[in-house]
């Protein structure tokens, strides 16, 4: 049995996780090539104009898949921790893809909860049970799955050590996905420009920045963006905030004037990204920023270094 993995959207965070738990079961993981320009065709093909540049992405894998596999892993996202939402695209998409690609295979798409194992643990046995009527094989799998997961995230990236550095800021598949950011981070090393990403930071931190808000944000991507870019400017981790943002992205609009509003006299530069951007402009402001993010650090330093 081959289940399809499209490799967009939340795949560069949870692909460890089911990878393992579909294998343990018996099934054979097809995942789609790394965001191309066959794939943003076919999602600018199938996908509706409206949708932002991720979804449309993620119309493109499937689309490349479809013919490749028997069951589409296509879940319906609802949760990710507690009391928050997801954005209502990531709900819907499962008839986003039915009604806009043809000849579909049959699909996973049970409702997914990740809030709490207990509702995680219902996802899961509704899965296993398309495969095997076994629970305890079901359990065995789902605990494999969960090592290799925490194996994954053990694996912090080490990246490049340069006396400049940035927060990488915005949802993670337009962090991590290099074609749809036009190769944002080996661009930034390049420039001799460190980053520092939503991974390299401890949860718990990120969350005690929420203190600073009136009100907690009712979106888990807003929540982490904003704890996250706040942390790292308040501790002097960064020189400077980059936030990768989907053009017509609501939570992004929302994010940016908060992060903005509570670090009024901080260096942040916003990338809006969509399948029209044009590289030669991207390099240009990529380039401005840095050049005024080096005349900050050596006039600090000259300043720190000269005697009193």
């Amino acid at each position: 049995m081959k289940i399809g993995f499209p490799k967009g959207l939340l795949y560069c965070n949870y692909y460890p996780f089911f990878n393992s738990f579909f294998s343990e079961l018996g099934c054979s993981i097809v995942t789609s090539p790394d965001t191309n320009k066959e794939i943003l065709n076919l999602g600018v093909k199938y996908c509706i104009d409206e949708a932002c540049l991720p979804i449309k992405i993620f119309h493109g894998h499937v689309a490349y898949l479809k013919d490749k596999c028997d069951y589409m892993f296509i879940p319906r996202l609802m949760s990710i921790s507690s009391n928050e939402s997801i954005c209502p695209k990531f709900c819907g998409l499962p008839e986003m893809i039915k009604n806009s690609i043809p000849d579909f295979p049959d699909m996973i798409s049970y409702p997914i909860y990740m809030d709490t194992e207990k509702n995680f643990m219902k996802f899961i046995k509704k899965c296993g049970h398309l495969f095997t009527m076994n629970n305890f094989k079901i359990q065995k799998a789902y605990l494999k799955g969960k090592s290799a997961q925490a194996d994954f995230l053990s694996k912090n990236k080490i990246h490049k050590v340069h006396n400049i550095k940035v927060a990488l800021a915005g949802h993670p598949y337009n962090i991590f996905d290099s074609y749809t950011n036009l190769n944002l981070i080996k661009k930034l090393d390049e420039l001799n420009i460190g980053i520092l990403t939503e991974k390299d930071i401890d949860e718990n931190l990120i969350n005690k920045q929420m203190k600073t808000l009136f009100k907690k944000p009712f979106w888990t991507f807003a929540r982490k963006s904003y704890g996250f870019s706040t942390f790292c400017a308040k501790n002097n981790l960064v020189n400077g905030i980059i936030y990768v943002s989907s053009f017509a992205c609501g939570i992004d609009s929302v994010v940016l004037e908060l992060i903005k509003k509570e670090l009024s006299n901080f260096p942040i530069l916003v990338l809006k990204i969509d399948e029209q951007t044009g590289e030669a402009g991207f390099n240009t402001r990529l380039e401005a920023f840095s050049d005024m993010l080096e005349r900050r650090y050596n006039f600090n330093e000259n300043n720190i270094s000269q005697p009193r």
